[in-house]
C-alpha cells in the first residue's frame, strides 16, 4: 500500500513539473485587418506600447516554455482602440494563449490579434 501512495505523489508532481514558465522579453504578434485582409507580424516588447490600425497594444508580460517542454506562450496585454468612445473600457486585457487563441481573445469588428511566440 505505501508504494501505491509514493506513485501517486510521483504522478501528482509530473503535470507541474512540466508546466512551468519561463518569463520573457517581447512578443511576437499576429495582427489581421479583417476589411483588407491584411496580416502583419508586431514585434513588442514588455513594457512598451505597439501599434496596428487603431489598436494600441500594451504587453504587460510574456511567458515561454523552458526548451526542453511542448512550445507555448502566453502574454498579458491591454489594447485599447483609438476610436472608442472616450472613457470606453479597453478591447481586450488578459492573457492570450499561442496554444488556445480561443481561449481568451480580442473581440474587435476590424482587427485580431494573435500570440504566435514569445522571445
Amino acid at each position: 500500500m505505501k508504494w501505491i501512495a509514493v506513485l501517486v505523489l510521483a504522478l501528482a508532481a509530473l503535470p507541474a513539473a512540466a508546466q512551468e514558465w519561463v518569463p520573457m522579453r517581447s512578443a511576437q504578434l499576429q495582427a489581421l485587418d479583417k476589411v483588407t485582409a491584411r496580416v502583419t507580424i508586431i514585434e513588442a516588447r514588455v513594457g512598451s506600447a505597439a501599434t496596428f490600425g487603431s489598436l494600441t497594444i500594451n504587453l504587460r508580460a510574456c511567458q515561454g516554455r523552458s526548451p526542453d517542454e511542448v512550445p507555448d506562450a502566453a502574454a498579458w496585454m491591454e489594447i485599447t482602440d483609438s476610436r472608442a468612445a472616450a472613457g470606453a473600457p479597453p478591447a481586450f486585457r488578459g492573457w492570450m494563449f499561442a496554444n488556445a487563441p480561443g481561449v481568451n481573445m480580442l473581440e474587435h469588428p476590424v482587427y485580431d490579434i494573435r500570440v504566435l511566440e514569445c522571445r
